[in-house]
């Protein structure tokens, strides 16, 4: 019997640390969701401002004007959704995250939780990945009410239920990457270098495919994983305007996730014990 509690006792151990790694996730998850509640108007005005201008200008205005192609619109919304997206997740970790190694060293408190420094990463992914869903959703309200004409959406379900999650998984990891590695003082020098250039050069305004004229601007334009969100999003949307291989969409996106995930927390782990 002694020796039965002595096999028990180590697997015991082990079930109950992991327990409390998975409490302690959630623990980090709560007080974050209860700060997002509590500026959760702030978040949205925050979020929502590019997209309603946007929608406001491209589907209002110009359509007034008479300065709008007919179906712009259809093929603007899925870039909405994406840029959303993409934004949100990069921002909504890697502004706070540079706050927390530098100004507040926050960061200091949560790696004394129980819980693996890599936790505590994922945990600022599956947050930012949760603030970046709702970025894309609050575009669909836009879409409708605003335009002059009702954009002329075809969804599929399935192709909308996977890939927008792998967008803001993608941009999440991204953000904690750019959280990790920039100083305070290199943030606008970030955005302006890398985020900016992505969100406009990702197929957020045409299909990618328009680009073959350009070549190798199509060409060059496949390193940015936004590329595969939005023309996943097209096709998952506005599949009558037609959009990348589905096969080239998953594997850019699944790509761009592992690659960002795996190299983000090596560096966030290598910095935190360092």
């Amino acid at each position: 019997m002694t020796a039965e509690a002595t096999a028990v006792t180590p697997r015991t151990r082990v079930a109950s640390q992991r327990l409390a790694t998975v409490q302690t996730f959630f623990a980090l998850m709560e007080r974050d969701l209860r700060v997002l509640r509590r500026e959760f108007l702030p978040f949205l005005a925050r979020t929502a401002m590019q997209p309603l201008l946007l929608v406001f200008v491209w589907g209002y205005i110009l359509p007034k004007i008479g300065q709008a192609q007919r179906g712009f619109g259809d093929i603007l919304v899925p870039g909405l959704v994406g840029s959303a997206v993409f934004l949100q997740g990069i921002q909504a970790v890697a502004i706070p995250l540079v706050q927390e190694f530098s100004t507040t060293k926050e960061i200091e408190d949560r790696v004394m939780a129980p819980l693996p420094v890599w936790g505590v990463a994922a945990e600022k992914i599956a947050f930012a990945f949760l603030q970046a869903i709702i970025a894309g959703l609050v575009v669909f309200p836009f879409a409708y009410t605003i335009p002059l004409q009702t954009p002329n959406l075809h969804v599929r379900i399935l192709p909308l239920l996977t890939i927008l999650p792998l967008g803001a998984l993608a941009s999440a990891s991204l953000g904690l990457w750019i959280g990790t590695a920039v100083s305070p003082r290199q943030i606008p020098l970030v955005f302006s270098l890398i985020v900016i250039p992505l969100s406009f050069l990702g197929a957020v305004y045409y299909p990618w495919s328009q680009l073959d004229s350009i070549r190798w601007l199509q060409i060059v334009t496949l390193a940015n994983p936004m590329v595969y969100m939005n023309e996943g999003l097209r096709g998952a949307l506005s599949p009558q305007y037609g959009h990348m291989n589905f096969w080239a969409i998953y594997a850019g996106l699944f790509v761009s996730c592992a690659f960002f995930t795996a190299f983000s927390m090596r560096l966030f782990i290598r910095r935190v014990v360092s």
